[in-house]
């Protein structure tokens, strides 16, 4: 785990995934269906993480395709804005599209409708991977959407392999979305593929559940991916907080409770605070508590991307709220 840990404190990230727009209904409370004006902005899990470690000081570079149009274009300011290194964002012409998702700041009956028709950042080719310098950078990391389709499927598990040959560790957010995936059977195979060439795996129960077979098996799972030496596995319980598992420890954690008006973002945000506590040299116990708190902040404003939050808004929200549930 030692050498994880040192390569997160680089405080240097290369990730691979996608990068969409985003639509929300204003102002809060307001159903999309009765809208009458909607904000945009970043999203896509991977942009979004990109954008939380930014916000959070840490530096990281986005390898993705977008569409060689308005939109994707938009999507490449708007990760500049947050800071993020677009250098390796390749536009692609034709039918392929950015993914766009239309949802809502309401958190009853929540909707999120997803257009991912054609959706370009399946387009990742191996000459994509290649480009970078990965010694630039202390670690790699991707969402699980990548692997749903080719050739983005090949080109990751090539640049996974790139990281090994650069002594890079792999952090890998499971991130199962059902309709990026042909069948069930296909997405567990190779996201447990992708979970054993990893170092650091997050994922939720419902996650490793799936991978195992069954929700019931979901932390025999995770204990099962924990036995590698030095890797650290964090099974998430929504409400109910985490496991941690490392060095044959199991840290459980709970989290902070706020008002939600929204579900998603929740993961990326403590991907990215979980990674910049590291960086920043906190222990893994109280890391995993940080990135609880980015997700309560996220999950708390309206959009992903723009409610991700900055060092100094989260030390304000930990100075100020009670504290963390019981584990």
């Amino acid at each position: 785990m030692t050498d994880l840990i040192n390569a997160i404190r680089k405080n240097s990230f290369l990730v691979f995934g996608r990068a969409g727009m985003d639509m929300f209904a204003t102002p809060t409370g307001t159903k999309s269906e009765h809208a009458e004006a909607f904000r945009a902005d970043l999203g896509g899990s991977s942009a979004n993480i990109c954008a939380g470690l930014c916000k959070l000081g840490a530096r990281s570079a986005l390898v993705t395709s977008v569409s060689d149009d308005a939109v994707g274009r938009f999507c490449v300011n708007r990760l500049q804005h947050y800071g993020v290194d677009t250098r390796h964002v390749r536009a692609i012409g034709g039918e392929y599209r950015t993914s766009l998702a239309v949802y809502e700041s309401c958190i009853e009956d929540f909707q999120n409708v997803i257009y991912r028709n054609n959706a370009v950042d399946f387009q990742v080719t191996d000459q994509d991977v290649d480009q970078p310098d990965y010694t630039a950078f202390g670690a790699l990391i991707t969402a699980g959407t990548v692997f749903a389709a080719e050739p983005s499927r090949s080109s990751t598990f090539r640049a996974f392999q790139n990281a090994r040959n650069a002594g890079m560790p792999v952090i890998f957010d499971i991130d199962y979305r059902p309709y990026s995936w042909v069948s069930p059977e296909d997405a567990a195979e190779v996201l447990s593929q992708a979970g054993d060439e990893s170092d650091l795996i997050v994922g939720n129960d419902e996650e490793f559940g799936f991978m195992a077979g069954g929700i019931d098996k979901g932390l025999d799972k995770a204990r099962e991916l924990a036995r590698r030496p030095g890797r650290i596995v964090i099974y998430k319980m929504g409400h109910e907080g985490a496991v941690t598992l490392a060095d044959g420890q199991e840290i459980r954690t709970g989290i902070y409770p706020v008002t939600a008006v929204k579900p998603n973002g929740a993961g990326d945000s403590f991907m990215a605070g979980l990674l910049a506590a590291l960086a920043e040299g906190r222990e893994l116990r109280e890391a995993v508590l940080r990135g609880s708190a980015c997700a309560s902040i996220v999950v708390s404003q309206p959009g992903c991307a723009p409610a991700m939050p900055t060092t100094a808004e989260l030390e304000t929200f930990l100075a100020t709220h009670p504290g963390p549930t019981a584990a």
